[in-house]
C-alpha cells in the first residue's frame, strides 16, 4: 500500500516527505492507521549516528488505529485504539521475568532497521529499500507495521493522538523513578534535564510520594512546569557554577536517588557528588560514545553509591502503560500538558522549536498534515 512518510535521508539532512511502498501485514504483524506520534531525542540520535543507514523511517511514538491483522494476531482487532511501544520477543529469560525493556534481542528488534529475516517493509519508488522496523514500528508514517507485544489498547474515552509518547518518553521517565529505582515515600530526587524524560520522571516522583525532587533545566519555562508537576525545587544551571554545593544546601545530606536525562559528562559528575551515601544515580540520557562512568571507583565503593543505566523505565509495557493510564485519568501524570501538536507534514519545524526550547514535547498529528 502506498503510504506518506518523513524519511531520513542522511546525518544534518532535515527529514524527506515521500510517498513510499508498504508491505501487506505478515502473520504475526498489525498494520496500524498511525493518528499521531511523539518525536523523541533518540530519533535523532540515530539519524545524526547513522547507525541504520539512510534512507529510513524512524518514528517509535506512534498512537492510531489497527486497521489489519496478521493470521497469528490474538490479542487485537481492526477498529482498537492502541499506542505503539518498543518491541520484545517474549520468550526469552529476561522477558518471561517481566524484564521486556533488557529482552535479549532488544537490539535486533528494535535498532536494526529491518525485519529479523533481513527484509524491509518499505520501499521507495524506484524499488529502493527503505529502513523500517525501527523499535518495531516506524511510525514517522501514515501507517505502520508493528507486532502484538508493541500494542497497548487505548480506552475511548482518552484522546488517542496524544497517547504515543506514553510508548518510551513517559513511561522511561516516569518508570525510571517508579520501577527502576523504586523512589520511596518520603525519599529525595535530582533530576538533570526538564524535558520530556525529565519532566515524567517529576511526575513519576509526585506519584511515588518523594519529599524533595529539585529539577535542574536551563529553560525558565520548563522550570516552571517542573514546579507545577510536583518538583519542590528548581535550579538555574547557568546561574549555579556548584550544581552538588546547590543541591546540598536544600538537602545537607545529599540526595537518596539522581536521574540524569542530558549525557552530559558535567552533570553525570555533579550528580554524582551530590548523592548521600548509598544513594543510587540512574542515567538515561544518550552520551557520546566511549564516555566513561563518572567518579572513581574507591568514591563509589566508599559511599556505597549505585549506577545503573536505565532503558524504557524497566518497563514491562503489558503491565506498566495501563498503569500509567490510569495515573493519567486520575489527573496524576497529565503529561498532555507539556505536549504540542504540529501537522505532520511540518516535522522539520516542529523539530526544530523543540531544539530551541519553544515546546517541550512534540506530537505530529497525521488528521492535519
Amino acid at each position: 500500500m502506498k503510504v506518506q512518510a518523513a524519511v531520513a535521508v542522511g546525518a544534518g539532512q532535515p527529514f524527506e516527505l515521500q510517498t513510499l511502498d508498504l508491505d501487506e501485514p505478515r502473520d504475526d504483524e498489525v498494520l496500524v492507521r498511525i493518528v499521531g506520534v511523539g518525536v523523541c531525542h533518540t530519533d535523532l540520535v540515530f539519524r545524526e549516528a547513522g547507525a541504520i543507514p539512510a534512507p529510513a523511517v524512524f518514528g517509535h511514538e506512534g498512537s492510531g488505529v489497527v486497521e489489519k491483522v496478521g493470521a497469528k494476531i490474538s490479542k487485537f482487532a481492526p477498529g482498537d485504539r492502541v499506542a505503539i511501544t518498543f518491541r520484545s520477543c517474549g520468550d526469552c529469560v529476561r522477558c518471561g521475568c517481566g524484564d521486556a525493556a533488557y529482552c535479549l534481542t532488544m537490539p535486533q528488534l528494535n535498532y536494526a532497521g529491518m525485519r529479523t529475516d533481513g527484509t524491509r517493509a518499505f520501499r521507495a519508488d524506484d524499488g529502493g529499500s527503505v529502513g523500517s522496523n525501527f523499535f518495531g514500528q516506524s511510525s514517522f508514517a501514515t501507517h505502520a507495521l508493528t507486532y502484538e507485544r508493541n500494542l497497548v489498547k487505548i480506552p475511548d474515552d482518552l484522546p488517542l493522538e496524544l497517547m504515543g509518547p506514553l510508548g518510551c518518553g513517559v513511561q522511561t521517565g516516569a518508570g525510571a523513578v517508579m520501577r527502576s529505582m523504586a523512589c520511596e515515600p518520603g525519599s529525595s530526587l535530582l533530576v538533570t534535564g526538564g524535558g520530556p524524560v525529565g519532566l515524567s520522571a517529576v511526575m513519576g516522583a509526585k506519584i511515588r510520594q518523594c519529599a524533595t525532587v529539585i529539577v535542574v533545566e536551563p529553560h525558565a519555562a520548563r522550570r516552571a512546569l517542573a514546579l507545577e508537576f510536583g518538583a519542590t525545587h528548581v535550579i538555574d544551571p547557568a546561574a549555579t557554577p556548584d550544581l552538588a554545593a546547590a543541591v546540598r544546601a536544600i538537602t545537607p545530606d545529599g540526595v537518596n536517588y539522581a536521574f540524569d536525562t542530558t549525557g552530559i559528562p558535567a552533570l553525570h559528575a555533579a550528580a554524582l557528588a551530590a548523592l548521600a551515601p548509598k544513594g543510587t544515580l540512574g542515567i538515561v540520557g544518550v552520551a557520546a560514545p566511549e564516555t566513561p562512568l563518572p567518579g572513581d571507583i574507591n568514591t563509589v565503593m566508599t559511599f556505597g553509591f549505585t549506577i545503573r543505566g536505565i532503558i524504557e523505565g524497566d518497563s514491562d509495557p503489558g503491565v506498566f502503560l495501563p498503569e500509567l493510564l490510569e495515573h493519567y485519568r486520575r489527573g496524576e501524570l497529565p503529561f498532555d500538558r507539556m505536549i504540542r501538536t504540529w501537522p505532520f507534514t511540518q516535522i522539520n519545524e516542529a523539530i526544530a522549536a523543540q531544539h530551541a526550547g519553544a515546546c517541550v514535547k512534540v506530537v505530529l498529528l497525521m488528521d492535519a498534515a
